[in-house]
């Protein structure tokens, strides 16, 4: 017979079926006992004659195949169970438990959690978080691939950091040194300029940076957006501001099982997402907050206290800061005025998820700002190429998948939403 999968059960009431997973949770109680059966879709019980059924070997997590009649469960008129027929052994627990896993809520650390890894994840509520992890990624793609999008793949050996600085994890390449790439972003615009006018890369960065706090990790994946032929910043705005509508109501609607085990809240993107120069938004940290040592950029402490005045005054989770000073912003970014430019963050529940803005696309004035900055044209020459030819206004934003996963399921540590974080402590497992 087929294997169905346990959130197919209801198709099947009263018929014979085989399914098969671990053993979540095991009660034994004289003649009849109870196995909670696990597979990637849910759990069911599964109720065992023990006269006819020999489980004294059974261990929890040990993987099984089942074969029963799926009935109504006795006082739950909703629920399902399966009356078991026969058990095969398809592979047994060597070991009990490390960790306990079938509770509801692991009672662990944060490390603990991490250094069983493989095993942790088996925890639904665990597992939930990397499912709405991949419909974010799966919906940011498919978004930008209805709106004439290319998904394009970029190298993450590279010669050089995109701003020119440090930060890079430095690797030997043969007779040469190479490093890890901080972004795509020289390449997605090289993409732009090369004929594609409009790209999309999700993938892994890299940053050598040597911290060690909640909001941060050294290999993350970046969800990478690039477009030319723009008006302005403001149009990139607008672009992500309707792909996260998209984002969270495909999240809605394939992850209802996950968000409710993770009690997560989902939050309504505005039609239009609050926008606040900088400058204004240091100006009402100072005098509502008394946070006076800002100056050229939000501290963490600064992000949250201006998410939570945008919550009360305009009730979004949400919220553009524009307006960055050049100073904060690399060589290739758009000025505005007088020292400032053309650039953006998007704070979603407090935390930084997206940097963003117009680009630079005339070949003098980008020679110019390299040379502002103290830099050498030699060292970007491959980057400089296309723009000797032709490149369109453009700019583009990279949002930080880890981080808006996290925030949108309510934890306060980037870690929860990687399978496998990399961080100044750990690259293991």
């Amino acid at each position: 017979m087929k294997r169905i999968m346990i959130a197919e059960l209801s198709s099947y009431l009263n018929q014979e079926v085989v399914v098969s997973g671990w053993v979540h949770r095991l009660r034994k109680l004289g003649k009849i006992a109870f196995i909670i059966l696990r597979d990637k879709s849910g759990l069911v019980q599964c109720v065992i004659d023990t006269k006819t059924i020999d489980i004294k070997d059974l261990k929890l997590e040990a993987v099984i195949k089942i074969k029963g009649k799926v009935k109504l469960a006795q006082g739950k008129s909703e629920s399902l169970e399966i009356q078991v027929i026969s058990i095969d052994m398809l592979s047994p627990a060597h070991e009990d438990l490390p960790i306990e896993i079938n509770k509801e809520n692991m009672d662990i650390s944060l490390d603990v959690m991490l250094n069983n890894r493989a095993l942790s994840l088996r925890n639904p509520k665990l597992g939930a978080v990397l499912k709405v992890k991949a419909v974010l990624a799966q919906a940011f793609s498919d978004f930008l691939i209805k709106n004439d999008f290319t998904q394009i793949f970029t190298p993450k050996i590279v010669a050089q950091g995109t701003e020119g600085g440090s930060n890079l994890f430095e690797l030997n390449y043969f007779e040469t040194k190479a490093y890890l790439a901080q972004s795509p972003q020289f390449y997605k615009q090289i993409m732009v300029g090369a004929g594609f006018e409009r790209v999309f890369e999700i993938g892994h960065v890299y940053r050598a940076e040597s911290h060690d706090t909640k909001r941060h990790l050294n290999e993350y994946v970046s969800l990478d957006v690039e477009f030319g032929f723009i008006q302005d910043e403001y149009e990139i705005m607008e672009l992500e501001n309707r792909l996260l509508d998209f984002m969270m109501k495909e999240v809605e609607s394939k992850c209802s099982r996950e968000l409710e085990l993770l009690g997560a809240q989902l939050p309504k993107v505005p039609s239009e997402i609050p926008k606040m120069k900088l400058s204004e938004a240091i100006s009402i940290l100072n005098q509502k907050y008394n946070l006076n040592d800002l100056q050229t950029d939000l501290s963490p402490k600064g992000e949250k206290l201006i998410s939570e005045y945008i919550k009360g005054e305009y009730n979004s989770d949400f919220v553009f800061i524009t307006h960055y000073p050049q100073s904060k912003r690399p060589m290739y970014t758009m000025p505005y005025g007088e020292g400032e430019t053309r650039s953006f963050d998007l704070l979603f529940r407090g935390l930084e998820i997206t940097t963003g803005g117009q680009r630079i696309h005339d070949y003098t004035q980008l020679l110019e700002n390299i040379a502002k900055r103290g830099l050498s044209k030699e060292q970007f020459k491959d980057y400089l190429y296309i723009f000797k030819y032709g490149m369109p206004p453009h700019g583009g934003f990279a949002i930080g998948l880890e981080r808006i996963t996290s925030m949108l399921l309510g934890f306060d540590n980037v870690r929860y939403a990687s399978a496998f974080p990399r961080d100044k402590m750990r690259i293991t497992p």
